[in-house]
Formats: C-alpha cells, sequence, structure tokens
C-alpha cells in the first residue's frame, strides 16, 4: 500500500504544516514499504522530512489567491494517479483524498468570528464540502470538529473519526524546579508575579485585545507574556518575549498559557504546556478542552470579561496559597489520550489499511 500526503507545504509555518510534517517523519519511522509521496505547493529542501518523501510539488504561484487552492486540488487528481497513491491523507482542502483530516472548517469559522461569507468564502466551502463528501472518512481532530462536520456539512457520523493530533513528547517535557528557576530568569519573569504565556503569531484571533482589555482592570499579579509575533503595543501587563523557537522552554517558564480565540479547533499548545508541567486558562471554545483534565485547567466563557477575572483569580490563588504544582505528574496524567506521534500514526495506517481493503475489494468486484 502506498500512502501520501497532501499538504500547502513542507516547512516551517502553521499548525497543519507543521502537522503534515510529523505525519512525514512518523509514517517514516513506521517503515512503510513504498516511499511516502508528498504533494505540496512548497519545499524546504533543508528539512531532513524532506529526505523521507517522495515530493510532488504542484505550482500555484503564478495565479491570484483566490483561484490557488481549486488549481492544487484539479491537479492533484492526475498527480496522485501518476505518483501510483494507493490512499491519499488530505492535510488542506483538496477533493481527492481519501482520509480527510479535518483541523477546522471554514464555515465553522465564519459563524464563529461573525463574518458574511464573500464570493472567495463560498468557493472554499465548496470545495471543502466536496472534500468531505468524496472522501471514505473524515478524521476530525476535536469532539467540536466532529460537530461542525455533522451539523455544518452534513457528514455521516459513520464516516466520521476523532482522532487527537500529536505532540513530540521528547520536545514538550517538564524540567526541574532548578532549571524552571534558571528559565524564569532567562525570559525576565521575576519571583512573586504570576506569568501567562500567550504564544501565537495570530494576536486578534487567539484574543489578545480582549486579554489585554482584561489586563488594564485587573490588580492581579499577573502579566501576559506574548511569544511569536510582535504585539501591537507592550505595557507593563503586556510584554514581549521574542519568536522563541525553543517555546518549549516559555510553557516551562510560565505559570499559566492562556489561549481567548474567537475560533480555535483545537489549540495544540494547549496539550504542549500540559506536557510542559504547566496549567492553562482556556476559553471554552477552545477545541483541546475536551481532551485536557480538569484539574489542569482554568476554563471561562468565551467574550466575557467578567468569566476571565474571576478564573484569573483562582488560578492566582491556585499559584500563591495551594500546594505547589507538581509539574511531572500533570505532564503524565493531565492529558487525556496518547499523543505520540506513533500512536497517533498507528491509528492513520489502520485507517488507510481499511480505505485500501475497501477499495481493492470493491475493484475486485467490477472485474468479476
Amino acid at each position: 500500500m502506498k500512502l501520501g500526503i497532501s499538504a500547502n507545504a513542507l516547512k516551517h509555518g502553521g499548525g497543519f504544516e507543521r502537522y503534515a510534517m510529523d505525519l512525514a517523519r512518523g509514517l517514516a519511522a513506521h517503515g512503510q514499504e513504498s516511499p511516502l509521496a508528498f504533494f505540496a505547493r512548497k519545499f524546504d529542501r533543508s528539512l531532513p522530512e524532506f529526505g523521507l518523501v517522495e515530493p510532488h510539488r504542484i505550482s500555484v504561484s503564478w495565479l491570484p489567491g483566490k483561484w490557488r487552492d481549486h488549481w492544487f486540488s484539479w491537479r492533484l487528481r492526475a498527480a496522485r494517479r501518476g505518483a501510483d497513491v494507493d490512499v491519499l491523507i488530505g492535510c488542506n482542502r483538496v477533493d481527492s483524498s481519501d482520509i480527510a483530516i479535518c483541523g477546522g472548517t471554514h464555515r465553522g469559522f465564519l459563524s464563529a468570528t461573525g463574518r458574511a461569507p464573500k464570493r472567495s468564502d463560498k468557493w472554499q466551502i465548496a470545495l471543502e464540502s466536496r472534500q468531505y463528501a468524496r472522501a471514505a472518512v473524515v478524521v476530525a481532530h476535536s469532539p467540536q470538529m466532529r460537530d461542525e462536520l455533522r451539523t455544518l456539512y452534513g457528514v455521516d457520523d459513520e464516516k466520521i473519526r476523532l482522532l487527537y493530533p500529536p505532540v513530540d513528547s521528547a520536545r514538550f517535557s517538564p524540567v526541574d524546579a532548578a532549571e524552571r528557576a534558571r528559565l524564569r530568569q532567562r525570559f525576565g519573569f521575576a519571583d512573586g508575579e504570576v506569568v501567562l504565556l500567550f504564544p501565537s503569531s495570530s494576536h486578534e484571533r487567539k484574543g489578545l485585545p480582549f486579554i489585554e482589555a482584561v489586563m488594564r482592570e485587573t490588580r492581579l499579579p499577573v502579566v501576559v507574556a506574548v511569544a511569536g509575533r510582535p504585539p501591537q503595543r507592550t505595557s507593563e501587563r503586556i510584554r514581549y518575549v521574542g519568536y522563541v523557537k525553543e517555546i518549549e522552554d516559555c510553557y516551562r517558564a510560565a505559570d499559566f498559557t492562556i489561549l481567548a480565540s474567537t475560533y480555535e479547533p483545537f489549540g495544540l499548545v494547549g496539550i504542549e504546556s500540559i506536557m510542559c508541567g504547566t496549567p492553562v486558562i482556556l476559553a471554552a471554545n477552545v477545541g483541546c478542552c475536551d481532551a485536557i483534565a480538569d484539574q489542569a485547567k482554568f476554563v471561562f466563557a468565551p467574550g466575557e470579561s467578567g468569566a476571565l477575572h474571576a478564573v484569573l483569580a483562582q488560578a492566582v490563588a491556585s499559584v500563591q496559597g495551594g500546594p505547589e504544582v507538581d509539574r511531572a505528574r500533570m505532564a503524565r496524567e493531565a492529558v487525556a489520550y496518547d499523543p505520540r506521534l506513533a500512536a497517533h500514526v498507528e491509528a492513520l495506517v489502520a485507517l488507510a489499511s481499511a480505505v485500501h481493503g475497501r477499495t481493492r475489494g470493491a475493484a475486485a468486484r467490477r472485474d468479476a
């Protein structure tokens, strides 16, 4: 069985690009008989993952941006036949994937942000709808995505498989108290202040303006440490720690990780934070909430400043007046699924094998 992956790029980038890279690495380690075909617009040849795949580039750069997804999807149909791919895993909007990965939906995004669909949005929704309708299996990365697939796209529940995304457990892990103290000093976190890490490259969607407004009103000894893209402004309460490549060190140094997103299909930073031993403060609509144990999270109603004020007071009290957080235990016990890449890949390969078996069976019946 030859597997293929379709993605926007094989390079460092957003969450789905990182997920596709993880799959490439995990499938190579799984020991597939045939090389993994990887279809993308761009490839970073310097990445070790590039050497693990059979690259197939589909150029779209010459097209206007709004047409690129459709062109890529159309060209992919012939490209996968040419590469002799048996089962294609779609990590972007393509209508010829056998296993479609759903880490967010366009209709869900528009609904959550209150934005009226434009013509280009309708094109994206049409392509997305074809992808889900034609795929043999749709993998939902969270219960929230499963619900959106059923209610917004009419996907039959029998066709959906809930499979949380993987996290590199070797990279995201807790450190001892001495190393944590060193990291706090490195990032300039003072003793006595409660640090809320906000890792983001999309501040408005992740809720930074809302968090800033609450910070202006609170008297609690909390500061927000923004990692990633620079915020528009900093203050005594909002600090910028830069683009930190080793984001796991930020998790380890902080007291909490915070997200107040308007639309967050999963929110991998929540799981990464927990695996580093740092509890989270999350809006209830962040998809990973369901995958985190109660003792490791503080949850508030989205967009309600009073609710965030109350949760912040609870979080600060847990740090200042409660027992010291057992970070190693949190990392071991507070994630409600097996986040290892090997476990995720094993589940995907099992799905691919089942799809391939059904396809071969249908072909045999046609030829009989």
